[in-house]
């Protein structure tokens, strides 16, 4: 496929590793690469406004397929005149397929060659998602980039299961590609195959004939242990094109964001960030800093010295771990902000570090500040 309003530069690579440094051209939005994004589920980035998306230097966001289908769905998004005018944001916006959201109802789910039937998590009302259905309903949503629907293959799997599953991604993703007709909206491709390295190879290989806009990595991060999740990175970077965008879907921890980058991995998303800045948990420049503690009751500290973001610039540890301890609203949009704003300055370092050559380096700099534990933050 090809689409002239959308497309990658690669600008460097780093000459140590896989490391690339790119730019999307984003139907004239220009988003650099390797890029953090941040998720707006339900078209909002939980407490944060449109401003506060742009303050934090975010350069592009995704919005959830199933989620805003349900809500407000897309007889609303038409006539709010797409995403942006929605959400009032003037960014890029891609959308995942929603496959992810249909194959985690798995008590309810029945998946054929047509698609998935499965029951609606807000009310048990039944529901029917076909490959054409995904790609029409991000065609209303208005994103700037849609995701092919895929069958996202639960691990572990079976290799015969994982077989019968790429071959109907695959199918799905020919179907989606023919539905598709928006011009200013470029779709990505899903790569799937679990851990199996002739199923990676082969999907991302029919994959690319198709000729998609760029590529997703799909079925990582779902269970699988670390050294398997870069294990299937390996057994698919190599044989996707280097002159497109890959985007390895649900990944924001530091540690496998810092791998993926090092394969050759361009973009990255996940609830991560938001979703333990909800339980107090805030990534620093000096590891992990947990705010609920007493200790931070009378620590009138910024959270991280070393960070820019309005929470560590405005307010200290003592404020924040109060807002916390008293369930205000406040503390979870300051503590959102400051967890995007240091992926964001960690992207940035990144491709500084791909310019200077030095990826590795500064890799091995970030972990060792950190003491991960098994979820990698």
């Amino acid at each position: 496929m090809k689409n002239s309003g959308f497309s990658y530069e690669l600008i460097h690579k780093d000459k140590n590793s896989n490391a690339r440094l790119g730019r999307l051209n984003v139907f004239g939005k220009i988003v650099d690469t390797p890029v953090f994004m941040p998720v707006g589920t339900q078209a909002t980035v939980k407490f944060l406004s449109s401003d506060d998306i742009k303050n934090l230097k975010a350069s592009i966001i995704l919005g959830n397929t199933y989620h805003l289908w349900l809500r407000p769905g897309t007889d609303v998004l038409e006539k709010a005149g797409g995403i942006h005018e929605f959400m009032n944001y003037d960014g890029p916006i891609l959308t995942d397929s929603g496959g992810y959201q249909v194959f985690s109802l798995a008590d309810t789910r029945k998946i054929s060659d047509e698609g998935v039937s499965f029951k609606s998590h807000l009310d048990g009302k039944k529901l029917f998602m076909s490959p054409e259905d995904s790609i029409h309903i991000q065609e209303s949503i208005g994103s700037d980039i849609a995701i092919s629907f895929d069958e996202c293959i639960p691990y572990p799997s079976s290799y015969s299961y994982c077989r019968d599953s790429v071959e109907r991604t695959l199918r799905w993703a020919e179907r989606g590609q023919k539905a598709h007709t928006r011009k200013n909206q470029a779709l990505f491709g899903v790569v799937q195959g679990s851990e199996y390295a002739d199923l990676r190879r082969y999907c991302a290989e029919r994959l690319v004939e198709m000729d998609f806009d760029g590529y997703s990595i799909g079925g990582t991060s779902v269970g699988e242990d670390k050294a398997t999740h870069y294990q299937m990175l390996d057994y698919t970077l190599p044989y996707l094109p280097e002159d497109k965008p890959r985007y390895e879907m649900g990944i924001g921890a530091i540690n496998d964001i810092l791998e993926g980058v090092e394969r050759g991995v361009d973009m990255f998303d996940c609830v991560l960030p938001t979703r333990i800045a909800r339980h107090g948990t805030l990534m620093t420049s000096r590891g992990r800093l947990n705010i609920k503690k007493r200790i931070y009751s009378d620590d009138f500290t910024p959270v991280d010295p070393e960070c820019d973001c309005e929470c560590c610039t405005k307010y200290t540890k003592a404020y924040i771990n109060h807002l916390f301890r008293s369930n205000e609203g406040l503390g979870n949009r300051l503590m959102s902000i400051h967890n995007l704003r240091f992926l964001v300055r960690l992207m940035e370092g990144i491709r500084q570090a791909i310019a200077e050559d030095r990826f590795t380096e500064f890799k091995e700099d970030i972990l060792g500040r950190y003491d991960f534990d098994e979820r990698g933050f």
